[in-house]
Parts: C-alpha cells; sequence; structure tokens
C-alpha cells in the first residue's frame, strides 16, 4: 500500500498495490503493521456498509464528540462518490477547512479520516456501495454533523444532491465554539 499524504492534516489516500494474474486481481485493504509505519493507529471497532440506491444521494457530514472521536478508513467497492473531508480540530493548521475526494471502484483508493475531522460524500452513480472501518463503536448521544450546504464552508458540489435524509436537512448551521 502507498500512503499519500493530503491537504488537512492527517488525512490519507492509501492506493493498493494489487496483484494481478490470470485469475484476477487481490488487493490489501487492510493491515495494521503497514498503518502503523504510516502514524495510522486503528484498533477497529466496527465495519459498515452503505449500499446507496440513487446517483447523487447525499450522506453526511457525520462525525462523533469526543470523546467517542473517531478515525474512519472508507472505500468505494462498488460505483463512484465524491467525497470531502472537513477539518473541525481548533488546534489544527486546516481548521474549518475541506479537501474533496473521488473514490471509485475503478480507482480502489481508500480514505483515511481522522477523529476531528467530518465526512460526507455524493455518490456519483447508481447503486454505490461505500466500505467503512471505524475505530470507535457507533455512540448515538455523541452523533454530531454539518449541513452539507452550510455557507461557511462553500462546499462545491459536482451536482446537486437529488436525495437526502431529513435528518441531515435538519441539521443547523455550523458555529466556533
Amino acid at each position: 500500500m502507498i500512503f499519500h499524504k493530503q491537504k488537512i492534516s492527517g488525512v490519507l489516500i492509501i492506493e493498493p498495490e494489487p496483484y494481478l494474474d490470470e485469475r484476477g486481481l487481490l488487493r490489501r485493504h487492510f493491515c495494521c503493521r503497514e498503518f502503523e509505519k504510516n502514524g495510522i493507529k486503528m484498533d477497529v471497532k466496527q465495519c459498515n456498509i452503505s449500499e446507496n440506491k440513487k446517483r447523487y444521494t447525499l450522506r453526511g457530514f457525520h462525525y462523533q464528540l469526543p470523546p467517542h472521536g473517531e478515525n474512519k478508513i472508507l472505500s468505494c467497492i462498488k460505483g463512484a462518490i465524491f467525497d470531502v473531508v472537513l477539518d473541525l480540530r481548533a488546534d489544527s493548521d486546516s481548521y474549518l477547512k475541506w479537501e474533496s475526494f473521488e473514490l471509485t471502484e475503478e480507482n480502489r483508493l481508500n480514505l483515511y479520516v481522522p477523529k476531528g475531522c467530518a465526512n460526507a460524500y455524493l455518490t456519483l452513480e447508481d447503486n454505490t456501495w461505500i466500505f467503512y472501518y471505524h475505530s470507535e463503536f457507533y455512540t448515538p448521544v455523541a452523533e454530531a454533523g454539518i449541513r452539507y450546504s452550510d455557507p461557511m464552508f462553500r462546499i462545491k458540489w459536482p451536482s446537486e444532491p437529488k436525495i437526502i435524509s431529513d435528518k441531515d436537512l435538519k441539521i443547523p448551521n455550523f458555529t466556533c465554539k
């Protein structure tokens, strides 16, 4: 695996080094040893798969408040997404900045999102599936979010979302504390 640092501190794109032969392709998706060599200590507590039926479905921005903050690794195993990471760590050089990534089943990239960052994505194809590793258990009382269209951040989405949960639509604007 090849680990690429991104503009937001701690965010990494993890590129697989697939082995290809007449049978098909094998790629390592997770390896504690390789992750730790690249500064990621990831005690996986939960894995989820998000199956999205329609193109332009929006999920996020979601994160968990301390002490339940979580590191996440996500990859698109079917279809394609436009993913945005937003830095909410007040002590970070990239505080309140965002960065976007395109993850597809073809590019096979993984995205590491450190605790203190919020994550959202917009599907770019019908029947898009996302696989997540989480370093903490989902804790409903620690759940927090930011509205995808919050004017403070001016996120440039590739298209207007067509499907958004009521819960995500009702998230208030972000305020600095």
